[in-house]
């Protein structure tokens, strides 16, 4: 008896799971979004779909699993290259946001400004009082090396006595 078991996998759902797969790795997806999404489909487990994927479908479609992953890398430098137009329903509305953004760097621009003076004048007292006790403390040890030196002169004129 050649019996056909319930939860066997037919040509059209072998067909599905490879298609999804390989469009998901076109758009930069994970397979196992691709078992989901399939299980979904048929009413399997995304676990059984991966099985399936992986030890039956994939071998036969290695030439298309790297196609599709030229295509993604292809897809990729296209969207880097090419600005894509902002979705919105009036080319209007789009013109009138730019221009508001534009706007609000350009006055935001204008008022940061006075505030980097002011950060570049308090940056550079900081960086004078710290120059000035630098100074200072440069003086304290040249002054106790002189007295280092006046010490050690001192004993070595009182050991040829």
């Amino acid at each position: 008896m050649n019996a056909t078991r319930q939860d066997a996998w037919t040509e059209d759902e072998d067909n599905l799971l490879a298609e999804t797969v390989l469009r998901h790795i076109r758009e930069g997806k994970t397979q196992l979004e691709a078992f989901k999404e399939v299980a979904e489909q048929l009413s399997r487990t995304s676990a059984a779909c991966g099985f399936r994927w992986n030890a039956s479908i994939r071998k036969d479609y290695q030439a298309a699993i790297e196609g599709a992953k030229e295509d993604r890398k292809h897809n990729n430098r296209q969207k880097t290259l090419v600005h894509e137009e902002p979705k919105t329903d009036y080319a209007g509305d789009t013109i009138t946001a730019t221009i508001s953004l534009l706007e609000k760097i350009r006055h935001h621009s204008l008022e940061d400004k006075p505030f980097i003076h002011y950060e570049q004048e308090t940056i550079q007292k900081q960086l004078m009082k710290e120059n000035e006790a630098l100074k200072e403390q440069l003086k304290r040890y040249e002054q106790a090396w002189e007295e280092m030196g006046k010490l050690w002169n001192w004993v070595k004129n009182d050991q040829k006595k």
